[in-house]
């Protein structure tokens, strides 16, 4: 993280009052899209097993959705100051919810997680488990993670407690040269099309 997302320690930091935040947007929780609601292409991984994955998008591909914003100030202002975020999102990971193995397409961008909620097991361990190229993590209330997406992953909740998390992407530094010309163009047809569509994702 230090090399590659420094300003992960301002969402670090601001932990406690962001999981606030997202508790409150748990309040209106049935009214939050699922992941395959906003993009029926991922339906694959987000519809397979009937249990929810749900998405409240904060900022999407560089366009921010002012109104959900508007209910999340913290996150607003760490936004402002991380002009690198790209997407920013609260995921809301049903009881029992397993993504299946895939991987992103974009190398444009690496993920950061935070963990806001995570349920425990009956010994104390984190039961939600995100699983990145055969390597297992399980990260507790206040961790940050920041990986590549193009690696396959998964994730299973194995408990009967929702699993929540906010996540990021953040604009990749020192890619190649052809990568990044390749990257900011599909960055830039991602911006287009969202922006074109005009959809809100309030919740």
């Amino acid at each position: 993280m230090d090399a590659y997302f420094p300003n992960a320690h301002l969402f670090l930091d601001a932990y406690p009052a962001i999981r606030r935040e997202a508790f409150d947007v748990v309040s209106s929780l049935v009214h939050i899209p699922r992941f395959h609601d906003l993009m029926p292409q991922q339906a694959e991984i987000s519809a397979n097993d009937g249990r929810d994955w749900r998405m409240f998008i904060m900022k999407a591909y560089g366009v921010s959705v002012a109104e959900n914003l508007a209910r999340c100030p913290t996150v607003a202002a760490v936004l402002r100051q991380a002009p690198e975020v790209v997407s920013c999102v609260f995921s809301f990971l049903a009881p029992g919810k397993h993504i299946p193995k895939h991987r992103g397409p974009f190398r444009g961008i690496l993920r950061f997680h935070l963990i806001l909620s995570m349920p425990l097991d009956d010994g104390g361990l984190p039961a939600c488990e995100l699983n990145i190229d055969g390597e297992p993590y399980r990260l507790r209330d206040g961790d940050g993670l920041l990986w590549d997406d193009t690696y396959p992953h998964e994730v299973w909740n194995r408990s009967e407690q929702m699993r929540i998390a906010l996540l990021l992407d953040v604009w990749r530094k020192n890619m190649p040269a052809d990568i990044e010309i390749f990257s900011r163009t599909l960055y830039a047809l991602a911006k287009t099309v969202i922006s074109m569509r005009g959809v809100s994702y309030a919740g």
